[in-house]
């Protein structure tokens, strides 16, 4: 029975959708394409109807979950980022997690079609963590820091799923990488509001200056 165009878009959205859940859960390679039919609720056969390869469903199952990671993150400031990003939460929850921390070593082994999937979708998390710096201290370029703060939590993250959930080393990296985050974004804080002279530092500029 044939389908309407409408029907049929609903049902690859689904795919992509089940496909980026479960590409960060197992990987790239740890899925074949009867599992992710499955998951989605259709039969492998149908598959080609919709991709042209397991190549073009991984590059947009991988810029849904860059999408799904942005908008989960949209309303909030750059401490409850961190601070969620860096958690036991985020750390177990592989299928609906960070796509940058649980499949960057898997996009490297993927040809450019993907790779460039990566590299916009990591590029627009730079451009995030600098947009909530900059909210804190506008006059200075943040774009570095925000570069180190995003290699610092997706590697937390990496080596903290590398071991035992309760292994203490694993948390340990955890709580390390947010406290260091965490004393940037106290750094940036308070320069910012250095930079800004309160009243009563205003007074005493001016009564500084009348007494000369």
């Amino acid at each position: 029975m044939r389908i309407s165009k409408e029907q049929a878009k609903q049902n690859q959205e689904q795919m992509i959708e089940s496909a980026a859940d479960l590409f960060r859960e197992r990987g790239f390679e740890g899925v074949g394409l009867v599992d992710l039919m499955k998951d989605a609720g259709f039969t492998h056969g149908g598959f080609y109807n919709h991709f042209d390869s397991k190549e073009e469903l991984i590059a947009e199952a991988s810029k849904r979950a860059f999408r799904q990671l942005q908008e989960f993150r949209a309303t909030k400031d750059i401490r409850a980022v961190l601070t969620n990003y860096l958690s036991t939460g985020h750390r177990a929850a592989r299928r609906r997690g960070c796509p940058a921390s649980a499949l960057s070593g898997d996009s490297a082994r993927q040809p450019d079609r993907v790779k460039k999937v990566f590299a916009d979708g990591i590029e627009g998390m730079i451009q995030e963590y600098t947009n909530l710096l900059r909210a804190m201290s506008p006059q200075a370029e943040q774009r570095d820091l925000a570069i180190s703060m995003l290699a610092t939590t997706v590697g937390a993250i990496v080596l903290s799923r590398a071991m035992p959930s309760r292994d203490t080393l694993s948390q340990e990296i955890l709580d390390v990488s947010l406290r260091t985050c965490l004393n940037n974004v106290a750094d940036i804080r308070g320069s910012s509001v250095a930079a800004v002279p309160t009243k009563k530092t205003r007074r005493s500029a001016k009564a500084r200056a009348r007494s000369r």
